[in-house]
């Protein structure tokens, strides 16, 4: 974001914003946003919502549901700890929707053989590509740093095929352990 455009913003149009995001109502922080800047000045749609995005990121709000607690490994060992069966592994997959792409990281357990979320990490839609701030993604450096040090503390390997870019058909780890092709 700029932080220029923002600090220009009067102070309660900024508590207006945030209060929007704190709740996750992104299309309400982007209204107000753009209503309070004047027309000649007024950004398009899609950098207002950059703006909005690097505010989620900045006050720490995490948009998936269900998921506020901050990404730490303390945190999601005791996520896993509640779930069931052995663990086996970590493992960090990319995922997309129409908002754009995003790192799922995930418990992969055995005895019962499954796979469990544990977060979602997104920092920012599509539009990144076309403005060109990534590569480097984020959300993949997010997830490698936090599902290695989960992998770690449970003492299982992490894996991660592609943390380079988005990739849906990456080798999962299962697959790669029995030797099934990807």
């Amino acid at each position: 974001m700029n932080a220029e455009t923002w600090a220009a913003l009067p102070v309660e149009t900024r508590r207006a914003v945030d209060a929007h995001i704190r709740l996750d109502r992104r299309l309400m922080a982007v209204k107000v946003l753009r209503d309070a800047l004047p027309e000649e000045s007024r950004q398009g749609l899609y950098d207002t919502l950059d703006m909005v995005n690097e505010r989620f990121r900045e006050l720490g709000v995490r948009r998936e549901p269900g998921h506020t607690e901050p990404l730490d490994p303390a945190a999601l060992a005791d996520r896993a700890a509640q779930l069931p069966g052995r663990p086996a592994a970590v493992e960090a997959l990319w995922d997309g929707d129409t908002f754009g792409w995003m790192v799922d990281l995930v418990l992969v357990t055995d005895e019962p053989e499954g796979e469990h979320p544990l977060a979602v990490i997104r920092h920012g839609g599509d539009i990144r590509l076309f403005n060109g701030t990534v590569p480097p993604w984020p959300e993949a450096e997010e997830a490698r740093r936090a599902g290695h040090d989960l992998a770690e503390r449970l003492g299982v390997p992490f894996h991660f095929a592609s943390p380079d870019r988005p990739d849906e058909e990456a080798p999962r780890w299962r697959d790669l352990q029995s030797g099934a092709p990807s």
